[in-house]
């Protein structure tokens, strides 16, 4: 197990450049098998996630050729079948959250599919009814083996079909889509994540010869294809890193300048972040990130107190809400923070507390910060990442802290962010990895 040693104290000054998404790379990954023909995709973030998920395709089959760095071209044109009932296929599966996205492409070319119960982040009960209850009313069946912990799927044929979700998924929601493209007819799917992942997800489907309609909204309209031919697509910048670089920067930044970040993605984020006090100039398809020595937490205009809270989009993605709570521990002011969509997730702030921030963990999805204004700084201390976003937020307290950190379990964090130490020295970050 590898660990972060962190010198914190350092500004972290200049720019930097924002990986292609993880949660749109996995989505897009999974696609390649809906067709024998290859697909290139670009801005392939070098993360372990997406690796894992990489090699999860080629243990099936899936030709890759390395185009250049974040460049991969995919050919699903002799899956092994077979394979997808070994032992070892599902023990890896069973490692990755992403792979529960093999369902849908497999199920719409091949008829049938076997998934373990995925594995993922840490962060509370993370149900799979969506995604099952969407291939059901294609007409598929499903039988779970409790004792493997894995899930049979099988369809003669898949038929179109109006669904309403009972949660906007954005998993289940793209596992959907990706069965629903080659169904007989026409599907609709109601309450579906519209997040810009499955936005990116549906374009690159058209692309390949889908036909789908509603593409931003919660209403998908999709016409089944008999099937899909090759395409290329590129990536978006991760929204995640690049709020992740808005919260270092405000922390502590000495001026930091975020490029390629495809500004109108961002959605609520900027206003999220500008709710905490910080001050964001929109330069083109950058953000420049000013110092700033103070920063105060803004009141709703009754001037009641402050709530940040996740929502499915266009609202504020959970993801950051572990980033925008430890901003605030520095900011003037105080802030309730609430994560409703995972129970889980806001169990780090104890690391925080021992590091001397002033945080109320009411229960598990809601927290008050009462911001130190800079009087009191964090200081060092000794933890663990348990997932890929608290780990961010642990590192970002680090480096605003006086004194040393050490953060262990940093492969959560590998997972979902690239060469992170090495992206954050260039900036003046003192941060040394020990295996």
């Amino acid at each position: 197990m590898a660990s972060f040693i962190i010198e914190g104290g350092h500004p972290l000054k200049g720019e930097i450049t924002p990986q292609g998404a993880k949660n749109e790379a996995l989505q897009v990954l999974c696609a390649t098998l809906l067709t024998s023909e290859p697909v290139r995709i670009q801005n392939v973030p070098n993360i372990a996630d997406v690796n894992n998920q990489i090699r999860l395709l080629r243990d099936i089959g899936v030709k890759t050729r390395i185009n250049g760095p974040g460049d991969i071209t995919f050919q699903a044109d002799d899956v092994n079948l077979e394979y997808l009932q070994s032992d070892e296929f599902l023990s890896r599966c069973a490692r990755l959250r992403g792979s529960v996205m093999f369902v849908g492409p497999l199920l719409a070319r091949f008829g049938k599919a076997m998934v373990a119960k995925p594995g993922g982040d840490k962060i509370g009960r993370r149900r799979l009814d969506t995604h099952f209850f969407g291939m059901q009313k294609l007409g598929a069946s499903f039988i779970y083996n409790k004792e493997r912990q894995v899930f049979n799927i099988e369809a003669d044929h898949l038929k179109g079909s109006y669904m309403l979700l009972d949660e906007a998924s954005v998993t289940g929601t793209a596992n959907i889509i990706m069965a629903a493209v080659m169904a007989q007819g026409t599907t609709t799917i109601y309450n579906a994540a519209c997040e810009p992942y499955i936005q990116q997800l549906c374009r690159m489907l058209c692309n390949m010869g889908a036909k789908i309609e509603g593409i931003a909204s919660n209403l998908l309209t999709i016409h089944g294809v008999q099937e899909l031919h090759g395409t290329e697509h590129t990536i978006l910048p991760d929204m995640i890193e690049v709020g992740s670089f808005i919260g270092m920067a405000a922390l502590c930044g000495e001026g930091v300048l975020i490029k390629n970040v495809n500004y109108e993605e961002l959605g609520i984020i900027p206003y999220t972040f500008k709710r905490l006090g910080i001050r964001l100039e929109h330069r083109g398809d950058d953000i420049f990130v000013p110092q700033q020595d103070h920063y105060e937490i803004d009141s709703f205009i009754d001037g009641s107190f402050m709530t940040i809270a996740d929502a499915p989009w266009p609202g504020l993605t959970p993801d950051l809400l572990s980033v925008l709570l430890v901003v605030s521990t520095q900011a003037k002011g105080s802030v309730l923070i609430h994560q409703k969509m995972f129970e889980s997730r806001l169990f780090f702030v104890d690391k925080l507390i021992d590091m001397g921030a002033q945080i109320i963990l009411c229960d598990p999805h809601r927290a008050v910060v009462v911001g130190h204004d800079r009087q009191i700084c964090l200081h060092g201390g000794r933890m663990s990442s348990p997932d890929i976003r608290a780990g961010i937020a642990l590192l970002i307290a680090a480096l605003s802290a006086t004194g040393t950190s050490e953060i262990e379990n940093i492969e959560q964090i590998d997972r979902g962010y690239q060469d992170i130490e090495g992206r954050l020295n260039a900036l003046g970050a003192r941060i040394t990895r020990k295996e």
